[in-house]
Formats: structure tokens, sequence, C-alpha cells
């Protein structure tokens, strides 16, 4: 295989390969992913724009594929999903920089400082 990832085994993913050694707790799984995506308090195009944003921070190409597809689906546009990207990346890029304290704080322990 030349590819970890494959577009054709997004069509794998479910209770075929995924589901069939744990077929109960997959069942249960899409039961709760199914009522994930719901309209609820956040309508269908929201929670999608939110799933690709997700979907880019942990580097998912199943879920990329599968949310760009939805969100152009519920009616976005390419500048809404690269804004969407982009909130993402901010936040992704944020939480890296908080994580410079706990160096910081180990380094000042090292050094006395």
């Amino acid at each position: 295989m030349d590819f970890y990832f494959e577009k054709e085994d997004l069509a794998k993913f479910g209770a075929g390969i995924i589901g069939e050694d744990s077929g109960e707790l997959w069942d249960k799984f899409i039961e709760y992913y199914g009522n994930v995506f719901d309209e609820g308090a956040l309508t269908a195009r929201e929670k999608s724009l939110i799933a690709l944003a997700v979907a880019h921070t942990v580097q998912c190409p199943y879920c990329i594929d599968a949310y760009t597809n939805a969100t152009l689906g519920h009616g976005c546009d390419q500048d809404q999903i690269m804004e969407a990207i982009h909130v993402a990346a901010a936040i992704k890029a944020g939480a890296t920089l908080a994580f410079g304290v706990q160096s910081k704080n180990i380094s000042n322990k090292l050094t006395m400082k």
C-alpha cells in the first residue's frame, strides 16, 4: 500500500469493518453520533462546520472529506469553510503556545530563575 489513507476506506468505516468485532458498541456509537448531529440548539449546518474545523485539528482525512462534502451540502461556501478552518487553526496554535508555559516553568526551575 502506497498510502496510509485511501479514499475507498471511508466507505469501509462502518459496521462492516469497525463494527464487525464489536457490533453492540458500534451500534451504540452510531446512535450517539447520529444524535449529536441532529438539529438542536445548533443547526445541522453549524454542526457540520464545527465538525469540519475539528477534523482539520485532529488531521483526519476521512472526516475532512466527509465534512467538506457535508458543509457544501448544507449550503456553505468556500469562504465559510476556510474561515472555520482558520478559527480551528488559531485555537490549535493558541493551545500549543499555552503549553509553552509548562516548558518555561521547567526551564526556570532547572536554571533556578
